[in-house]
């Protein structure tokens, strides 16, 4: 892989992150690249958004804020709860239906609210709740059993699967297990970037329609009101951003252009400002992808995190 970006502390680099970028045209063909846009990854969370698509098609009666925290690894802020309890309430389902592992509110500061309110690890502080609740509404509208969502085999997944399948244009390189329980579809990174362009190229009235519909709209609900993703979407009307653990990102364009990257290390560090760099030579402008990581030294800034292309 490539050196994407480098840690510059008082002139010196100290660190380097390498990793694979790639762009995709309205048809899908890779425009550039850094490093081989052929590694195969795993998604992570970037792959939500096609999650979400399967639901749909499968019947998963959602809207709005609702849909868009079924693609989303949200903050854990409040209104990230209520709107995942709206969705097990819809599906006459409680908390403890969620297969989720326990855990604290992903971001930082509501963590520590969390912590000094007197709470404890709960399945729906987990940022994939929201996924999860969706998935056990589909399960419920479609007569299928809730105690099993998460199995490879199970219906849901098996549709899941199928969409993947469909937006890559292949099968899954390898099935794995992601970090909430969900089945885990690993697939080419060039691929990743196609499917992602392909949802936001949706027909008016698709199910591919509503979703990006509901994720542009509702960028608080895809991630957090904290959040770069939150920011960069907020900026360019019509973006659709989804990032994943182990430093994946994807982003969509209206245009039906798409970008995905992957940071080889799994470093969180570099990832925004990567993305930032691949949408700026993509022709976006927006003090958003100028945001860069300082490096400190005595509480001064004495550095920075850097791209190098």
């Amino acid at each position: 892989m490539d050196v994407l970006a480098e840690v510059v502390r008082s002139g010196l680099v100290e660190s380097r992150h390498r990793g694979v970028a790639v762009g995709v045209d309205p048809g899908g063909d890779v425009v550039w690249s850094w490093g081989d846009p052929g590694t195969v990854v795993f998604p992570r969370s970037s792959n939500k958004p096609i999650q979400a698509l399967g639901m749909l098609r499968a019947g998963l009666p959602l809207e709005g804020r609702l849909l868009a925290i079924a693609a989303a690894s949200h903050s854990g802020e409040q209104f990230h709860l209520a709107a995942v309890r709206e969705i097990l309430a819809l599906a006459e389902l409680d908390e403890s239906a969620l297969q989720t592992p326990p855990s604290y509110p992903l971001d930082p500061h509501v963590h520590a609210d969390w912590l000094r309110a007197g709470g404890v690890r709960e399945p729906i502080c987990m940022d994939c709740s929201g996924k999860h609740a969706a998935m056990l509404l589909t399960c419920v509208v479609n007569d299928w059993p809730t105690d099993t969502y998460l199995d490879p085999e199970h219906p849901l997944q098996r549709l899941i699967t199928a969409t993947f399948t469909e937006l890559t244009d292949g099968p899954p390189s390898v099935i794995g297990i992601d970090g909430c329980g969900a089945p885990l579809l690993a697939t080419p990174l060039q691929q990743l970037a196609r499917a992602v362009g392909r949802i936001v190229q949706g027909a008016p009235g698709s199910h591919e329609a509503r979703l990006v519909a509901a994720m542009v709209a509702h960028p608080d609900h895809v991630s957090g009101t904290t959040r770069w993703e939150h920011s960069l979407m907020r900026a360019f009307p019509g973006l659709v951003a989804k990032s994943g653990a182990e430093s994946v990102f994807v982003t969509g364009l209206p245009d039906g252009s798409a970008y995905a990257l992957k940071i080889e290390d799994g470093g969180e560090r570099p990832l925004n400002s990567v993305m930032g760099r691949v949408l700026e030579l993509a022709g976006l402008d927006a003090a958003v992808l100028h945001e860069r990581p300082v490096v400190l030294g005595g509480g001064k800034q004495v550095g920075e995190v850097r791209t190098t292309f």
